[in-house]
C-alpha cells in the first residue's frame, strides 16, 4: 500500500496568504479557492471588488484542476480546439484557465482556483500560492 502526501491546514494557510499577496501586489480583485485532492473546498476568499460570480467560478476551477490532475486551461483549450463535447464532462464545471493542481511526487494534493481578472492573471495568482509550498 502506498502512502501519499496530503495538504494540511498550515499548507492551506501558506497557499492562501501567498495568493492573496500576489493579488494585492497587482491590485487584482479576485476570489481564491483551495481544494483537496477530491475537489472539496478547504479555503475561499473573495476580495473586495471581486464579482459575486467569482465565488462560484474559483472553486469550480480548483475542483476541475484537482479532479483532472491538470490545469483547467487544458480543458478550455480542448473545447476551443474543436472538442465541445468536453462541456458535458461530469463534475468538471470550471473549464477555464485559472485552476492549477498542486502536484508532489506524482500525487495531486489538491488545487487552487482563482477568478476575477484575465484568465492568465488568475493562473498567475494560483501559481504564486502554490509556490509558497516550495514543492
Amino acid at each position: 500500500m502506498k502512502s501519499k502526501p496530503l495538504l494540511e491546514f498550515e499548507d492551506v494557510q501558506k497557499i492562501a496568504a501567498a495568493a492573496l499577496a500576489e493579488a494585492q501586489r497587482n491590485a487584482w480583485a479576485v476570489c481564491i479557492a483551495v481544494v483537496d485532492d477530491g475537489g472539496h473546498l478547504l479555503h475561499l476568499l473573495r476580495l473586495d471588488g471581486a464579482g459575486a460570480i467569482s465565488g462560484s467560478i474559483a472553486p469550480a476551477k480548483a475542483r476541475t484542476a484537482a479532479l483532472g490532475r491538470r490545469e483547467s486551461k487544458v480543458y478550455e483549450d480542448m473545447i476551443n480546439g474543436g472538442r465541445p463535447s468536453f462541456l458535458s464532462a461530469p463534475l468538471l464545471e470550471g473549464m477555464l484557465e485559472g485552476g492549477v493542481p498542486i502536484l508532489r511526487d506524482g500525487f495531486c494534493l489538491g488545487a487552487v482556483g482563482v477568478s476575477g481578472v484575465k484568465s492568465h492573471e488568475d493562473a498567475q495568482v494560483a501559481r504564486a500560492g502554490i509556490a509558497a509550498l516550495g514543492l
